[in-house]
């Protein structure tokens, strides 16, 4: 028996806890580890994939999660991972460039949705009047210099001429998962967050939320490679064909992604 483990990095301390996420037999006598890194935003899509990928290939998958930039530098300085889930694709293109990946094993995975979401039913409307309405007091956002989301709110900002008028009432994450968590627990009114950590099958898990427009940010394409560490490793290949098939997509799909 073979438990997946899911594990989040908790930014900046550090902390790592260990989710178990589900017990399954293995059937595969050549079962393998492969260690990934996650960009916090598909934190639930892989939970769910991970199950499907350990019944349907005897691999055991174990994520780490955290903000696309602080997982470069952890790269360079030598971290475990074999495969990288990005929130980006400047990044894996950066680690192409630099030789620190499998050639050709570059693809995108998911185009991710920006969401400026609220905790509270019916504080934000579904055109996102509430931002220019200016009557909140944090407006909450990852770090737009690790993370791909906070870069892209950055943008939504810009092109809405908000910049000057938020920038005191922001509230900065160092990752999309310390974004959403200021707002969850009610330290921000509202922020913007993958629109993937709020929804799941057509439909909001809690609160209120404005699907942001794709037209007001760059695309959010998140690529994935094979890093060098996971060349000879077959379930680092198998977990990377697996997310192109249709199981997956469908998963990714269901949490707001386009493919």
């Amino acid at each position: 028996m073979h438990a997946i483990s899911l594990r989040l990095t908790l930014q900046p301390l550090g902390l790592a806890l260990t989710i178990a996420a589900g017990v399954f037999s293995v059937s595969s006598a050549s079962a393998d580890e492969v260690q990934v890194a996650v960009a916090a935003n598909f934190t639930a899509p892989i939970q769910a994939i991970a199950q499907d990928f350990e019944k349907d290939t005897g691999h055991k998958l174990v994520a780490s999660f955290g903000a696309t930039g602080q997982f470069y530098t952890q790269i360079k300085n030598g971290a475990p991972f074999e495969v990288f889930l990005a929130a980006d694709d400047t990044t894996p293109a950066k680690l192409e460039q630099e030789n620190e990946i499998v050639k050709g094993s570059r693809f995108t995975y998911a185009v991710g949705t920006l969401a400026l979401w609220s905790a509270k039913e019916g504080y934000v409307d579904d055109k996102g009047e509430v931002l220019k309405k200016n009557q909140y007091q944090h407006l909450s956002i990852a770090n737009p210099k690790a993370a791909p989301y906070g870069l892209a709110a950055t943008q939504v900002l810009e092109k809405l001429g908000l910049t000057e008028a938020t920038k005191p009432k922001l509230v900065e994450g160092q990752s999309i998962a310390q974004a959403y968590q200021f707002v969850s627990t009610g330290n921000a009114e509202l922020g913007f967050v993958a629109l993937s950590q709020v929804f799941k099958d057509g439909k909001l898990n809690s609160g209120s939320a404005w699907i942001v427009p794709a037209n007001l940010h760059e695309p959010i394409k998140q690529d994935a490679v094979i890093l060098n560490k996971g060349k000879d490793s077959a379930a680092a290949k198998a977990l990377m064909d697996y997310l192109k098939g249709p199981k997956a997509a469908a998963v990714i799909k269901s949490f707001g992604y386009q493919l």
